[in-house]
């Protein structure tokens, strides 16, 4: 007979990502209490126009995320993967939208810029925002999303080192949220591959959008708050 446990896992990797839901949905709800905290201590003026826009976001992917579980939604398991892919583009482009407001503000001269200690954590949340962006479409994405990598293991998009060397990582592993998290922090912070290596050409150019931005919002924000607190 099986045991609860082993229904539990059945259901879980017949869910609408392929793997567990929770450490994404955890990400998402720490980031959304980091924007919201922020949105509370930086005045009106921030780098982002439309306060609201990023947790409206966030709570929309984690609501499917939690409750869109195609074990119970039959047919529905790969339009509720369409729409979070299409709420993680919109996700995606925010973060940018943000990082370009930020820019502008810091060429300017206006808004968080003229205070070293709100204009490091504005810039901080830009950052972890697309860092937390990028990752989550890593993850979609790559080789097809969750539920192909879980039928096949051969990579397409993105080839970690368990997959280059296979006696380094157990029988049959894949690559699951939180090794997408590692990939969009390392390549954000090398401005280039670091230990996942990109395949495809939508891969390669992905990740250089995010290191061009990353370097972007680091040496912009870098120059100017040592220049602001000097």
């Amino acid at each position: 007979m099986t045991s609860a446990a082993g229904v539990e896992a059945a259901a879980e990797s017949d869910s609408g990502i392929g793997e567990s839901r929770w450490p994404p949905a955890f990400a998402l709800v720490v980031f959304m209490a980091l924007n919201i905290s922020a949105r509370i201590w930086l005045p009106a003026a921030s780098s982002v126009r439309v306060p609201w826009l990023f947790p409206s976001l966030e709570a929309a992917l984690l609501a499917l995320l939690v409750f869109g579980n195609p074990a119970r939604l039959g047919k529905r398991r790969h339009r509720v993967r369409a729409v979070a892919i299409a709420i993680v583009v919109v996700l995606v482009a925010a973060a940018l939208w943000a990082t370009a407001l930020l820019i502008y503000d810091l060429i300017q001269g206006s808004g968080v810029t003229n205070s070293p200690s709100q204009l490091l954590a504005s810039g901080a949340l830009v950052w972890l925002g697309n860092n937390l962006s990028f990752a989550l479409l890593y993850w979609l994405i790559d080789s097809g999303g969750p539920i192909a990598r879980s039928h096949n293991h051969a990579p397409v998009d993105f080839a970690f080192t368990q997959q280059l060397s296979p006696e380094l990582a157990p029988p049959d592993w894949r690559p699951v949220f939180l090794d997408y998290l590692h990939l969009g922090f390392t390549n954000a912070t090398a401005f280039s591959p670091t230990d996942v290596m990109p395949l495809s050409l939508r891969a390669k150019y992905t990740m250089l959008v995010q290191a061009t931005v990353a370097l972007a919002l680091f040496g912009l924000i870098v120059a100017r708050a040592v220049n602001a607190f000097t």
